[in-house]
């Protein structure tokens, strides 16, 4: 089974990708983590990111859809689950070509859904430690005790990208690029759609009751 997980800034589908990842030993694939690999190994794909990179350039999607061919393509893969990939009307048009090329299709989408409102809530009251980066949630997961011993929460601070307004401007940003995406794969009978705004517990059997029925279609 080839899966891709969608989900805007806050959603959890980070955390629903780990649970289809182990539920059904599909192989996690997240873009953000393929660029790392590749800058960190100085691969020829990874100096060509580098190089937009560092001029504050996107990346082309050419260099992304080789970078997921190659880690597909190999012969221990099984089934994928994609994160992050794809963002844009384009990128989907090229991962369906990419995948029929290695003979292979996307079985299911999975778009964790989540009223903006929630998703602001949830990421503006994230908290930074400067000293060891472990994150905080105001509400969710508050300071009560340093995972590292080496301070009472003096380092906490908000990210610039996390305060409200930054947040909506990302989420509208999101919606922008990745709404076309989702309304296509609603098309063509691929979307599994997941309320994520309940408790993760609710949110996760939700996302494994979903796959398991498409998989049994």
């Amino acid at each position: 089974m080839n899966l891709v997980i969608l989900g805007a800034p806050g959603s959890g589908k980070g955390t629903q990708a780990e649970h289809l990842h182990r539920e059904f030993g599909l192989t996690h694939v997240a873009s953000g983590d393929l660029f790392r690999q590749h800058l960190e190994q100085k691969t020829a794909l990874g100096i060509r990111a580098g190089e937009y990179m560092a001029r504050g350039a996107l990346v082309p999607d050419e260099i992304t859809i080789a970078m997921l061919r190659e880690r597909v393509s190999r012969e221990s893969v099984k089934g994928i689950l994609l994160d992050g990939f794809p963002r844009t009307m384009e990128q989907a048009i090229a991962l369906d070509a990419m995948m029929a090329e290695l003979g292979r299709a996307i079985d299911a989408v999975l778009y964790v859904e989540v009223p903006d409102e929630v998703l602001v809530a949830r990421l503006s009251e994230r908290l930074i430690c400067r000293e060891c980066q472990a994150p905080f949630h105001r509400t969710a997961k508050p300071f009560r005790v340093c995972p590292v011993a080496r301070c009472n929460g003096e380092h906490l601070y908000q990210r610039s990208d996390d305060t409200p307004d930054t947040v909506r401007a990302r989420l509208a940003t999101y919606h922008r690029q990745t709404a076309p995406v989702i309304d296509y794969y609603g098309l063509i009978s691929l979307l599994l759609t997941v309320r994520g705004d309940g408790p993760i517990e609710d949110v996760t059997q939700a996302t494994l009751d979903a796959v398991r029925h498409q998989q049994s279609l």
